[in-house]
């Protein structure tokens, strides 16, 4: 998929919402756990009652890994589902994986020759290295870690050097000349709003994957009014707050589709 379909996507839904899905195998309705694989039968649910509302799918690997062989197939499944039915929506892989070498380089074969993801999630704690064998694959893209909500993450990202550089932003600086803008977008929590005006005056046109809000208590409106650019430059993560805003078996599709709306209906208000 390449930005502008990313883009055309954004502007015929008039949307920049992606749906976090942290199936969790202890939430999902009990039903699903009679079936051979309960997190893709709850996934296609969800997909089926959100994609309207929804330009991205970002599936949190934890949840599918601590599973073994069950949870790595539902995963498989299920961006197979989406690439077959939905093949205009942007698929991430949240893996946030961050080695180099030989190791890298499957880790890339993994999530985008094998599974086909438009974007994996990384750390860029070792440099160049971790993103290269990415950044070999056309039309995909690599969304590195750069100011996250948690509350111990200041200890390490907001590290300045002796000349007032902070850690985050020397990230930012060095990723932007890694490859082409539109390769390389940047995780940034929501709930980090007053740093959007300095993001922005360095990474300036990527796109930033924004989690944190609903659950986590980010700000939507702030959000978007520090962070939007002409290309839109946003997308914006809910996962937990619409999965799971009804958790009973005959209610749970009707529900994800209300919050769904609800969010990409507020994201309207305040950019299109």
């Amino acid at each position: 998929m390449t930005i502008k379909d990313l883009i055309s996507e954004i502007e015929k839904k008039q949307s920049l919402l992606c749906v976090g899905l942290d199936s969790d195998i202890n939430k999902i309705p009990e039903e699903f756990l009679k079936t051979s694989l309960p997190q893709y039968e709850f996934n296609k649910r969800i997909i089926d009652a959100t994609n309207k509302n929804a330009i991205a799918y970002k599936p949190n690997l934890a949840f599918y890994e601590s599973e073994g062989f069950t949870g790595w197939l539902s995963l498989e499944f299920t961006q197979k589902y989406l690439k077959e039915k939905y093949p205009e929506i942007f698929t991430i892989a949240d893996a946030k994986r961050g080695d180099i070498g030989n190791t890298s380089k499957h880790y890339a074969r993994t999530f985008f020759g094998r599974m086909d993801f438009d974007a994996v999630t990384l750390s860029p704690y070792m440099g160049y290295d971790v993103v290269a064998p990415f950044l070999e694959y056309d039309d995909k893209y690599v969304i590195l870690l750069a100011l996250t909500s948690n509350s111990s993450a200041d200890e390490i990202q907001m590290f300045e050097s002796k000349e007032g550089i902070k850690l985050f932003e020397h990230i930012l600086t060095k990723a932007t000349n890694w490859g082409l803008n539109d390769k390389i977008m940047f995780v940034v929590g929501a709930t980090k709003t007053e740093y959007l005006q300095r993001i922005r005056q360095i990474a300036t046109d990527n796109f930033l994957l924004i989690p944190g809000i609903g659950a986590q208590g980010g700000s939507l409106e702030s959000v978007i009014k520090h962070g939007k650019t002409n290309n839109y430059g946003l997308i914006i993560n809910s996962s937990r707050s619409i999965i799971f805003a009804n958790n009973s078996y005959g209610n749970f599709t009707k529900a994800a589709s209300v919050s769904a709306q609800k969010l990409r209906d507020e994201i309207k208000r305040y950019i299109f």
